[in-house]
């Protein structure tokens, strides 16, 4: 949940929570052509015809214009509406970029969190990622934002939500944590716009896929949910990759809405009528989902001992030496509750792995990682991947 481009992990903390610029090519420069004209003839020539003739027309035949390679989609900054903020009041934007209309990419960044005046105060501890950019611009150029022709996205259109809220993309509100320390924890207002924006822009998407590294996936079940509400008609796919061992227990989940008010974020879906924030704790995001839009596909990666998730766990004095449990216990009480959780879980102590080369190279138990992705996305039948030998 902690990653962030220029920001070293170990400093990551988290609360434990698009039209197009159109590139047209040059017009085809064309090929002028010159008339003959009429060429004299001698009228007292004998004519094997019977008449004098009249040199053909000896204009140069047509040429095709140069073939010419359309240039790739470029990323499109569109302004998000004025009740959209980063952490400090700086406006917010997203970013959009058209490829094929039927196939999307929701892509939540991830960037730590803040949940007190020591974590939340403006770069001082740097905690949480304040500033946004263009995904271009700050980073995003391997993995799946690769031109790699294993790219399961390679082709697709994408649109990237910035982070910059410190409320993994679910706050609702200001907070004012004291010391002249106030918040505005308005992620969820950012991602529903860059949502709506989604969905206006790409109506017809048949298959839509939510993502998200870090505090980016720990909502990428709620955002997949809502966006089911927007195109009815799209499959849909969740591929969280980050945040897979943060639990369910009271103390964190009250945080999350005492701090954030990540409860002003539940929908008005009727599986949700008189829920408390125990029963949207991070875990369940997965099967408040499912009960909502039980067609959507729900699948994570993890690191069995990512380092960032047991530095978290660490400061909600969570027993986190052994990672591993609780992210193997989270599945369980998702897959209990009826919700079917595929999972690739990685061995070692790394975070997240969409956005670097690694995304094709890691290979578990025979099976590599680009490869389950790419049949996830297709919607074929996947197993879970998980680690014999996790400490490697």
């Amino acid at each position: 949940m902690g990653k962030w481009r220029g920001i070293s992990s170990s400093l990551v903390l988290s609360a434990v929570l698009v039209a197009g610029v159109a590139c047209s090519d040059d017009d085809p420069s064309t090929v002028d052509t010159v008339d003959a004209g009429e060429v004299p003839t001698d009228t007292d020539a004998p004519d094997p015809a019977g008449a004098n003739t009249v040199a053909p027309d000896t204009d140069p035949p047509e040429t095709a214009p140069p073939e010419t390679t359309p240039p790739p989609p470029e990323w499109e900054t569109i302004a998000a509406p004025a009740d959209c903020m980063c952490a400090h009041g700086q406006p917010f934007e997203f970013y959009v970029k058209k490829a094929d209309p039927t196939k999307v990419v929701f892509f939540l960044e991830g960037g730590g969190a803040c949940f007190s005046v020591d974590t939340c105060r403006r770069g001082d501890a740097q905690t949480y990622k304040e500033d946004i950019g263009r995904p271009d611009q700050v980073g995003y150029s391997e993995g799946i934002w690769s031109d790699d022709e294993r790219n399961p996205f390679l082709g697709w259109s994408f649109v990237f939500v910035p982070y910059c809220t410190g409320d993994v993309h679910l706050g609702t509100q200001t907070k004012d944590y004291g010391d002249g320390v106030v918040v505005e924890h308005k992620g969820n207002l950012n991602a529903k716009a860059a949502l709506a924006a989604m969905a206006e822009t790409f109506p017809d998407a048949t298959t839509l896929v939510v993502t998200g590294e870090s505090a980016g996936s720990v909502p990428s079940p709620y955002y997949a949910g809502l966006a089911s509400d927007l195109l009815p008609e799209a499959r849909i796919a969740v591929l969280a990759d980050g945040s897979g061992a943060y639990p369910d227990i009271p103390g964190v989940n009250g945080a999350v809405s005492s701090n954030w008010g990540a409860l002003g974020a539940v929908p008005d879906w009727p599986e949700a009528v008189g829920n408390t924030a125990d029963d949207w704790s991070f875990p369940d995001l997965f099967v408040q989902t499912h009960r909502h839009a039980p067609d959507i596909v729900l699948a994570r990666h993890d690191y069995a001992f990512d380092q960032v998730q047991e530095f978290f766990a660490g400061i909600a004095g969570i027993p986190s030496d052994q990672l591993v449990q609780l992210i193997d216990q989270n599945e369980l009480q998702i897959e209990a509750a009826g919700a079917e959780l595929d999972s690739f879980i990685s061995p070692g102590d790394s975070h997240t792995v969409l956005s670097s080369p690694q995304f094709f190279t890691e290979e578990v138990e025979g099976v590599l990682l680009y490869e389950w992705v790419t049949a996830l996305v297709n919607f074929e039948s996947i197993e879970d991947v998980h680690c014999v030998e996790c400490n490697a």
